[in-house]
């Protein structure tokens, strides 16, 4: 199973297509807030999407939690826990809800953790990334074994990857 992650584009729909576009093989496809579109725009059709500091359309939702092949996906945007200052906040709310995984973005900082048995993913930003220069989102592929993340700039070239065991 593949999930492609991207977070904080805001405003930019043409980024948001392409990365969409580079891999189409991705089973879904998520956004972890500030968008900055309305909630039903055409480049974010089929796509989860949560609402970031940024996002000011009443559909969005703050948080969603799904499933993907027995693991629970947690996302949101991080602004609400206060991830620029700490991870404490997620790490405690990836617990109350039992999530396996958790994308979040709000830094703008591309990084990945596995804490406590959950695997947190920031896929930083398609717009204004920090700490790095190059805008980035990330895929996911999950197995029974382990998480496989790959890190990517905004024209699909790699930049990183990172293995976790399970």
């Amino acid at each position: 199973m593949k999930l492609l992650i991207m977070s904080d584009t805001h405003g930019d729909e043409e980024i948001i297509e392409r990365v969409k576009g580079y891999h189409p093989d991705a089973h879904k496809v998520i956004h972890c807030g500030d968008s900055e579109l309305p909630y039903a725009h055409p480049a974010l059709q089929g796509v989860e999407r949560v609402k970031g500091n940024c996002d000011h359309d009443h559909n969005y939702l703050e948080e969603m939690l799904f499933q993907v092949n027995g693991d629970r996906v947690y996302v949101t945007h991080g602004h609400l826990y206060d991830v620029k200052n700490s991870p404490m906040k997620l790490i405690y709310r990836a617990k109350e809800v039992g999530a396996q995984i958790v994308c979040f973005g709000h830094s703008h900082i591309l990084g990945a953790e596995y804490i406590d048995d959950i695997l947190f993913i920031n896929p930083g930003s398609l717009l204004k990334p920090r700490r790095i220069e190059e805008k980035s989102f990330v895929t996911l592929t999950i197995t029974s074994t382990h998480f496989t993340l790959q890190c990517y700039d905004d024209n699909n070239n790699l930049i990183d990857e990172l293995f976790y065991e399970r």
